[in-house]
């Protein structure tokens, strides 16, 4: 197998969505998941700020 083949079968999975599923799943819900994101960065972030105080 060449590099150029390789290259084109794995653009042309890429265009495909990478599967058979065509990329994008139902029951993920772009806003259910960065809210998800962001909750969980922002506990992160509070808990960071409780263990660096200056005593």
């Amino acid at each position: 197998m060449s590099f150029h083949s390789t290259a084109a079968d794995l653009v042309t999975f890429a265009a495909e969505g990478g599967g058979e599923h065509g990329g994008n799943h139902e029951s993920l819900s772009p806003y259910l998941t960065g809210g998800g994101a962001f909750v969980a960065l922002m506990l992160l972030l509070w808990i960071t700020t409780r263990f660096n105080r200056d005593r």
